[in-house]
């Protein structure tokens, strides 16, 4: 926004001589408008950090969304484990960015690879960061450790999600964001010292690459190591479903995963009241913001309706929970672009989502893995798309709007801006990867091999709500109930049995 100037000399003059004691005054007046500027730079501020937490609000509420899904998918002898991790990744994830992971990711100054300063909020608030935006920065990185969850779920000890959730959340997240979306990170598209990756930085706008890769590279890692679950592929290779019991729940989580999406991608703009250089009056950050949405809303329906009729094909059914992860894979993968490119171009985004969502799920079943979310599919590979999309379809005017600190950026390839965003965006994939990999892997690793990362069995066919948790997260008569008593009948649910307990290849 302009700022207000004023100058008692300049303004004695304009006064003329006949006014009594001009300079006091023009200095009166100067004085007053002092006042007025500093008034709309403080509205400015808490209007952006107003903003701010609003969004924050919304991306923290996705963590329902996540519960609900998971819950959703799993079935229903594990519902309450599945539940408690959701909300172990808020708890323990906020703790350890507090004291790590804000620092690491956005301690500045510092440089290229790792953050190195305000550790435990130390020096908050300054003229860089307010609260707000670690609040919102938190959202985030539990957003990636609830990815990961997803992939692991229904066989994994409660020791190993505490162990993993802490470490993504204090450091692996942290590290790649800084990377990515510091001023001071070696890709990063806001980089004020230094030379810019190929000229152009790597352009993630909300984290396709930062957080759903990243999120589901971990989950990914985490399945392999910890196997299949108990009868999901016959021995003879064939797949087995192990359906969640709720559709409703799924949908519910979706839904709430969509509305907190309009604070995961308009709110990473992070202020609102900017105006545009040239620009009407009207169009400012406010429209960018707008547009934003715009463009996760039409990936979002476009790979949910692709979807629908792919898998009507394939399966010969219409099927809410296929939709749903359709749904949010078309939201993974517009998550980098969604502030660079036209409304039309989001279209195609979420259609080729949904095919690459289809076409890992395909490659899962191939090579017998199993992830009862399809995390690592959806976030993983969706993810992907959404980078390589980005440099593809980003646009030169919405790329010089959003980020101004270098004029002549390259843009999209697609949109006559050159090879040089494609190969950043190239770069990023790769390190994303090899980084998660050589990080996540061994940790999940080490956790096998110690016995801490997947539970007996006897305790995976029983569940793990009445094994680990004391009890089912569904109570289907009360202790006291007169149906208890001798002599009188109950309604209960009744669960299929095996006569033999199948291995995780039976």
């Amino acid at each position: 926004m302009a700022s207000m100037t004023c100058s008692a000399g300049d303004l004695a003059q304009l006064l003329g001589p006949n006014v009594t004691n001009s300079i006091g005054a023009a200095a009166f007046i100067c004085s007053q408008f002092q006042i007025a500027s500093y008034n709309f730079t403080a509205t400015q501020f808490a209007v952006d950090n107003t903003y701010l937490l609003f969004s924050a609000y919304l991306v923290f509420s996705m963590q329902l969304g996540f519960a609900m899904l998971c819950a959703g998918s799993v079935r229903a002898k594990n519902t309450m484990n599945i539940m408690l991790t959701n909300v172990l990744d808020a708890a323990a994830g906020g703790l350890f960015y507090y004291l790590f992971g804000f620092a690491f990711a956005f301690g500045t100054p510092s440089n290229g690879f790792i953050g190195k300063h305000n550790f435990g909020l130390k020096a908050f608030p300054s003229s860089s960061f307010d609260y707000s935006y670690f609040l919102y920065q938190w959202a985030f990185a539990i957003a990636a450790a609830g990815i990961t969850s997803g992939s692991i779920a229904e066989r994994t000890q409660f020791v190993a999600y505490m162990i993993y959730s802490s470490f993504l959340t204090g450091f692996v997240y942290p590290v790649v964001s800084h990377w990515f979306w510091s001023v001071d990170g070696w890709a990063s598209a806001t980089r004020e010292h230094g030379d810019l990756l190929f000229g152009s930085g790597v352009i993630d706008f909300a984290g396709s690459g930062v957080v759903h890769m990243v999120g589901g590279i971990a989950g990914l890692w985490g399945a392999l190591i910890e196997g299949p679950r108990i009868g999901r592929y016959h021995h003879s290779g064939r797949s087995i479903a192990l359906r969640g019991h709720s559709a409703s729940l799924v949908v519910l989580g979706t839904f709430l995963l969509w509305f907190g999406w309009y604070g995961f991608n308009p709110g990473s703009f992070i202020k609102i009241l900017s105006d545009y250089t040239d620009a009407p009056v009207y169009y400012g950050q406010w429209s960018a913001i707008g547009r934003t949405a715009v463009t996760t809303t039409l990936a979002g329906c476009t790979a949910a309706l692709t979807t629908l009729f792919c898998k009507r094909i394939l399966s010969g059914h219409w099927n809410v929970t296929d939709v749903c992860n359709g749904l949010l894979g078309g939201f993974a993968a517009i998550t980098a672009g969604c502030s660079v490119v036209e409304p039309w171009a989001a279209i195609v985004c979420g259609f080729v989502a949904s095919l690459v969502l289809i076409g890992c799920n395909k490659l899962a079943e191939i090579f017998k893995f199993d992830d009862p979310l399809e995390a690592a599919q959806l976030h993983g590979g969706c993810g992907t798309w959404g980078v390589i999309f980005t440099a593809l379809f980003a646009t030169e005017k919405y790329v010089g709007e959003v980020y101004p600190n270098k004029s002549g950026r390259p843009y999209g390839l697609f949109m006559g801006g050159g090879g040089k965003l494609l190969a950043a965006h190239l770069i990023q994939v790769l390190v994303i990867i090899g980084w998660v990999s050589a990080t996540m892997g061994p940790l999940f690793f080490v956790l096998h091999k110690l016995k801490l990362l997947r539970i007996s069995a006897e305790d995976e066919m029983a569940g793990m709500d009445l094994t680990r948790h004391g009890g089912f997260a569904y109570i289907y008569h009360d202790d006291d109930d007169e149906s208890q008593k001798p002599g009188t009948f109950r309604l209960g649910q009744i669960e299929p049995t095996n006569s033999t307990t199948p291995s995780a290849n039976a």
